[in-house]
């Protein structure tokens, strides 16, 4: 795959001579990147297509040949470290493995391609795939269609041993100027492009608040999902604008579409620049009501943009991304480590750690037991409780960092109060391991859960009894309020954070918490919208948390607000039913 020479600079791109033409979709992280079109497979971002000389055919088929031995030794030799205390799934999830990497469709078609086409082992591996893949997705049994989760992670392990010994070209050169062109990305493919510097990135599937798009805005660049066809009409190295606030993508423009896009990007880091000063301004409404701006990460390193942002605190660590692009789990000292270099970094400032939330479309190697409806399934405090020797390494490694900083547990996905219940337990129990080994650790730690389900919102009563804080995750809330599937684009249109039953939920949180006493915080998306601010303050909200590349836009936006105006808006937008009046109502806040 021959790379075309890039300028390092967007203002001396020259558009090709090719047809132009635009796609729509929904953008997930604002700003507008200019740069060459990088198509990327399903399975790795590093695949390359590629000839091979006829007289290097025996060659790449014995690298072929080679990573599947390797992969095959390194999976026999994950099972012989399994302990017998390990749950069931793992040796099952290892058997299956083994025997789709036996399989003649993944094991030898692959050579077939290689030998016919002459072309590189990479490209032939990841053709089959996903075939195979398209096959699994015609099958009916919900069960057995899951499973080409499982073909795709076995192909990802011979990938990744083949990669190790490519002869392909060069990666793209310049990642400053190279969009991302994707059918599909999960949310462990997004923390693979922390560690690339891509201008931007464009993707057929996916939802505004899908855990996709969520991790593409704390990248913060620009980024649109759900186009549908991108990934089939455009070609590689293809000129491409993406206005990540509009939605819209453009293919090969011209000359003064390119100029007048090259002036708004220009004018927006200028705006970005003038941001930066607010850094250290205490986030305070006109009114003078303290507001606390805190920040969602990832991984430990995205502390550092939390910080420079200005952030007040971490009001959602995402803990499940450590167990995320690897083929073991986190021991207890690696979390710990993680998490104490976050405590220490936010130097006393407060550090609100979510326990796993895997499930939906965050799984994990070993873990996994995705049923036919991912997202009402097995997930977040469901499956701890379902694994409670994961839950315990987990919330042993948390209360030990809690000695090096402000800890907070979050308990996601809380529906029942014997969740609570039974998730107090584990951390009682968690702490006595600690005391009998003489560990040091927060004994008052506060415990918090998240409100993203509605049977727990109109059940506060006795959550407040039992927790020290709230959390109202926005994303999940609206998801199973108006039972829209927020990872599906089809769906895309219907998802509304500002539905008046979605609202109604939001505003009696904060105000069943504030009467009880307790902090509530709301760590969902809705919190860096800025049209949502104004609407918030006025429900009475005092803490948001939001994507430090959010956070200095919504600090600007509290400072130019008045919170007892806020409140007279509020209400009357909590009388209405009408979700159209409710927006005329809201623009009118707003301007």
């Amino acid at each position: 795959m021959r790379q075309p020479k890039r300028s390092t600079s967007a203002m001396k791109l020259a558009p090709q001579p090719t047809a132009s033409f635009t796609l729509h979709g929904a953008g997930v992280s604002g700003g507008i990147a200019i740069g060459y079109a990088h198509l990327v497979s399903t399975a790795r971002l590093e695949v390359a297509h590629y000839d091979i000389a006829s007289d290097a055919i025996e060659e790449e088929i014995s690298r072929f040949d080679a990573a599947i031995s390797e992969v095959r030794s390194e999976l026999i030799g994950l099972q012989a470290s399994v302990s017998a205390s390990a749950p069931a799934e793992v040796s099952a999830f290892l058997n299956v493995h083994l025997m789709i990497l036996d399989d003649a469709h993944l094991s030898r078609r692959p050579r077939e391609l290689i030998r016919s086409r002459g072309c590189n082992a990479e490209w032939a591996l990841t053709q089959q795939m996903e075939m195979l893949v398209q096959q699994f997705d015609e099958i009916e049994d919900a069960y057995l269609r899951e499973r080409k989760n499982d073909i795709v992670q076995v192909a990802e392990r011979v990938l990744k041993a083949m990669l190790r010994t490519s002869h392909a070209p060069a990666s793209p050169s310049h990642e400053e100027n190279v969009i991302v062109v994707a059918h599909d990305l999960s949310p462990a493919d997004m923390i693979l492009f922390k560690q690339h510097q891509f201008a931007g990135f464009v993707t057929d599937l996916g939802g505004v608040t899908s855990h996709t798009a969520i991790v593409a805005r704390s990248l913060n660049i620009p980024a649109i999902v759900g186009l549908h066809h991108a990934r089939g009409l455009i070609r590689e190295n293809e000129l491409l604008i993406v206005d990540g606030r509009e939605g819209v993508l453009i293919v090969n423009p011209d000359r003064q579409v390119l100029a007048e896009f090259q002036l708004r990007q220009s004018q927006l880091d200028i705006e970005r620049r003038k941001l930066k000063s607010l850094r250290s301004t205490p986030a305070t409404t006109l009114d003078g009501i303290p507001i606390e701006l805190h920040a969602n990460i990832e991984l430990p390193q995205d502390v550092n943009a939390a910080i420079e942002a200005g952030a007040t605190g971490i009001g959602l660590f995402r803990s499940e991304f450590l167990f995320l692009n690897r083929d073991d789990l986190p021991g207890e000292d690696e979390q710990f480590e993680a998490y104490r270099k976050v405590a220490e970094a936010m130097d006393g400032r407060p550090v609100t750690i979510r326990t796993l939330d895997l499930g939906a479309d965050k799984t994990v190697n070993g873990g996994s037991r995705a049923g036919p409806n991912p997202a009402l399934g097995l997930r977040a405090i469901r499956f701890c409780l379902a694994e409670p020797q994961m839950f315990q390494v987990q919330l042993r490694a948390i209360l030990r960092a809690s000695n090096y900083g402000k800890i907070r547990i979050l308990v996601p996905m809380l529906a029942h109060v014997h969740e609570i219940d039974q998730a107090m337990g584990a951390i009682a129990q968690a702490k006595e391991q600690l005391d009998d080994l003489g560990l040091h650790y927060d004994h008052a730690i506060n415990v918090g859960g998240m409100i993203e389900i509605p049977a727990a919102a109109m059940s506060l009563g006795v959550f407040v009894k039992k927790l020290d804080f709230l959390s109202i995750g926005t994303n999940d809330l609206t998801q199973y309020t108006l039972a829209i599937d927020r990872s599906d684009d089809t769906v895309a249109h219907l998802y509304d954070p500002l539905h008046p039953a979605v609202l109604q939920l939001i505003a009696q949180t904060i105000q069943v918490g504030e009467k009880a006493g307790r902090p509530v915080a709301v760590c969902g998306e809705m919190a860096g919208e800025l049209a949502a601010t104004r609407l918030l303050l006025g429900f009475g909200l005092r803490e948001f948390s939001m994507h430090p590349a959010q956070l200095l836009e919504i600090k600007q936006q509290v400072l130019r607000a008045n919170a007892a105006e806020a409140q007279g808006f509020a209400r009357r937008i909590l009388r209405n039913d009408d979700p159209d009046k409710c927006r005329r109502l809201l623009a009118r806040l707003n301007s």
